[in-house]
């Protein structure tokens, strides 16, 4: 599928407001997840941009005894 910067915009809008749904081109598309709603994001990102998101999340380790 080829991706525009709208269905990026559009995708990246979804996210904000913490929805599973996004219309991209003619189509209404729902995710199973925010996490398959980021991977795709970057996906498009990749697609559209030549570039991957470089967002970090944090990891969160066990406490030293």
């Amino acid at each position: 599928m080829s991706y525009t910067q709208d269905d990026i915009d559009s995708l990246r809008k979804a996210i904000a407001k913490g929805v599973s749904q996004a219309k991209m081109g003619e189509e209404q598309v729902t995710f199973r997840s925010l996490a398959e709603m980021r991977s795709t994001l970057a996906e498009m990102e990749q697609s559209v941009n030549g570039s991957v998101s470089r967002q970090h999340y944090p990891t969160f380790v066990g406490r030293p005894e």
